[in-house]
């Protein structure tokens, strides 16, 4: 059953303890006004934290903000000219610097080689190329870490997109976490908190423009992941990957059907729509209400009505507008009224899945508002409201492509591309915008299309029958191609923006590599003997609540991480550390490099490393004590990612996300190109915050591990 299956009893009659609470609601008031004085930055909510401060204080604190900053600008330029660091003369003007997350150097260099990315060829040719090395493991999350601190995991802490916990062995996300206020008023059925919630950013190593600034370089850094919440330097940002939505989720999307055969989605919320002749009626699961206890979800009220012609009237709360089969609205405002003047915002888009009967609708995960943030979302935190101001409201989720909807299917192939054009049109605008408004410094952005759209449609360019999956192979053979194409279409036009006082540099986090089987490591490990179950279980239970720690080696979590059960460490360990540690280890990662797959006899791993002999640094005893570099072709499954021990071993990968790169790093380089010339033969991801350093005549910080990439300053 799905959390919205177990919630929809819920919807329909208004709460009776909702009656049962209006006394308690008044005694609330008292304390609550003090609250709503104090300043913007407190937050309350465990789930997405919002923003507790009413319209009318909003209003007086941006009046405030304005006149500040008009009567303090004078003042400002004074003080940044006293502290500006003389700089060479021979330092660029600006700095440009595209990230194109995903891209790899073996499509890129066969469709530059056939004359179909002019733009891409012009810039090598222009400059430099090179294949860009990734770190271990080539994430994310850890490579846009490293690119931004020149420094390896070790260094900033960041080795996965998952952690573990020692004492629960759950899993956490690892770049970023929002943590309730320690103590609160409970009131009947209510709650407010006494003091602030705690958001928190896991990454320790500071970021290059954070160094820039302290030199008096202005930097503009647009969604780069690992970002939230966002820093204060010397700039504006623009938080990316690991941004929640308005649910406190990385991205659910709610998907509303009158079919009750429907199945319950992972990455989604299920929501049953009842009929009442023409019209159909349901909710909107929203945040956890912020002011009671419970855990009970805010909602909406939703309702469609079919015509004849396949458009649908959508009524959300007071809204109405009218969809087309096939298109996605526009982004639609959701107001979730807590009472009391607390009202936490969020946006959302609709599309019809089926216009039925039965019918079908899908929306995406809800986004937090950028006109009225729930949560700190940009530097200054001015700078996404003047965003949406300019172009109107976009994506701020920080995985906002929603690749769970196309894996189970709620979204079609087409459904998705679409969505995923419409986030990266967004994106150019703020681009550009950045560039137009930075005639000096340094402008970041990340563009994150070519890293979701290779994932879902690697499969259609996969000569290997094992690859095929739902989906017409014929129509979406060019999808990938199609995007390389787009992202040199923009590279043309950030081109003419550049003179000779202008460094750009396009490069990538990593590459790509099939996901055509999955490998359970837990699985794995139970046949091995060193993971045990519970006398009774199956090993189907979620986060390795079936194990048996008494009993149990080695466990993994996340997407390439594993883990001794050492004793002192884990909460109920057993290995001691030392000797016996080491002889384990070892003895694991010899047997992953023997492994084969049934079907094939192929190899299913490359190597098992041990971080501790490959990456010194503070936050060594953070990392998994060995990271799996899979073999082409493998990746760890969707079982073992979520902790579960039954199934096999190895066995296909049945999801449309059909391209990783959660493989060996020496697999997956990325690209970078530059409009100098590039010196260094084997240029590495850490190599760049050094680089964009020196360009500046900055001498990178001792605790910096990447080396300047040798780029000629003069064109």
């Amino acid at each position: 059953m799905s959390r919205c299956d177990r919630l929809a009893p819920l919807g329909g009659a208004v709460d009776r303890s909702q009656r049962r609470d209006r006394l308690a609601a008044t005694l609330c008031a008292a304390a609550l006004g003090l609250l709503v004085a104090a300043p913007a930055h407190a937050y309350v909510g465990p789930g997405a934290g919002f923003a507790f401060v009413g319209s009318f204080f909003i209003l007086l604190w941006a009046f405030v903000l304005a006149v500040f900053t008009l009567v303090s600008y004078p003042f400002r330029v004074l003080w940044r000219a006293l502290r500006r660091q003389s700089l060479p003369p021979h330092a660029p003007r600006r700095v440009i610097v595209i990230g194109l997350d995903g891209m790899d150097p073996k499509l890129t260099e066969r469709w530059m080689a056939d004359g179909k990315l002019p733009n891409f060829a012009a810039l090598a040719a222009e400059g430099g190329f090179r294949r860009l090395g990734t770190t271990h493991p080539p994430l994310s999350p850890v490579a846009w870490s490293s690119f931004m601190t020149g420094v390896h995991p070790a260094r900033h802490g960041i080795f996965d997109f998952l952690a573990r916990d020692a004492r629960s062995y759950l899993p956490f996300l690892s770049s970023s976490a929002i943590e309730p206020a320690g103590r609160a008023l409970a009131i009947g059925k209510f709650q407010i908190p006494l003091g602030r919630p705690r958001i928190r950013l896991f990454r320790k190593a500071p970021p290059f423009w954070q160094i820039l600034g302290t030199h008096g370089v202005f930097s503009s850094v647009i969604r780069v992941p690992v970002t939230f919440p966002p820093e204060r330097f010397h700039g504006t940002c623009l938080s990316g990957m690991s941004v929640p939505d308005l649910r406190g989720t990385q991205g659910s999307f709610t998907f509303f059907t009158e079919d009750r055969s429907d199945a319950a989605h992972t990455g989604g919320l299920r929501v049953p729509l009842q009929r009442d002749g023409a019209r159909l009626h349901g909710w909107i699961p929203g945040p956890e209400h912020p002011l009671r206890r419970g855990g009970q979800p805010m909602r909406l009220p939703l309702a469609a009505h079919v015509q004849e012609d396949g458009t649908t009237k959508l009524q959300v709360g007071d809204q109405r507008l009218v969809l087309r089969p096939g298109v996605y609205s526009e982004w639609v405002p959701l107001v979730f009224d807590a009472g009391l003047g607390v009202k936490p915002r969020g946006i959302a888009r609709f599309r019809i899945v089926r216009s039925g009967p039965p019918f079908a609708l899908y929306m995406t995960p809800i986004n937090i508002d950028p006109e009225s943030p729930a949560l700190p979302i940009s530097h200054p935190r001015y700078y996404g409201t003047y965003l949406a101001k300019l172009f109107g409201s976009f994506a701020t989720l920080g995985l906002a492509e929603d690749t769970w909807a196309l894996n189970e299917r709620v979204l079609d192939e087409d459904g998705f591309l679409e969505q995923a054009y419409l986030i990266h049109a967004e994106r150019e605008r703020q681009l550009f915008d950045a560039l137009d408004k930075t005639r000096t410094g340094v402008v970041i952005c990340v563009f994150d299309a070519t890293d979701r759209v290779q994932h879902m449609f690697y499969r259609y360019n996969d000569p290997d029958p094992r690859a095929d999956r739902p989906g017409d192979r014929s129509r979406y053979a060019m999808v990938v191609e199609e995007l390389y194409r787009r992202m040199d279409d923009m590279l043309g036009r950030i081109r003419s923006q550049v003179d000779d006082k202008t460094v750009l540099m396009v490069l990538s986090d990593h590459g790509f590599a099939s996901f055509r089987r999955g490998v359970n490591l837990n699985a794995w490990l139970q046949r091995e003997g060193y993971l045990v179950l519970k006398d009774g279980a199956r090993g189907e239970a979620e986060y390795l609540r079936d194990v048996d720690w008494s009993k149990t080696r080695a466990y993994a979590v996340g997407l390439a991480g594993l883990y001794l059960n050492q004793r002192a460490r884990e909460a109920q360990g057993i290995v001691s550390a030392g000797a016996e540690a080491e002889r384990l280890k070892q003895e694991i990662a010899a047997k992953l490099a023997a492994l084969r797959d049934p079907d094939g006899d192929r190899p299913v791993v490359r190597e098992a490393v041990d971080v501790s002999r490959r990456y010194t640094g503070p936050y060594l005893d953070q990392s998994p004590d060995l990271i799996v570099g899979y073999a082409d072709g493998y990746r760890v499954s969707w079982e073992a990612a979520v902790g579960k021990v039954a199934g096999a071993v190895v066995a296909d990968n049945p999801k449309s996300w059909s391209g990783d790169h959660c493989v060996d790093p020496s697999l997956v380089p990325g690209v970078l190109f530059c409009n100098r010339p590039i010196t260094a033969e084997a240029p590495s991801i850490v190599d760049v915050a050094p680089t964009l350093l020196g360009l500046y005549g900055i001498q990178p910080p001792p605790h910096m591990e990447g080396r300047p990439l040798g780029i000629a300053l003069a064109a």
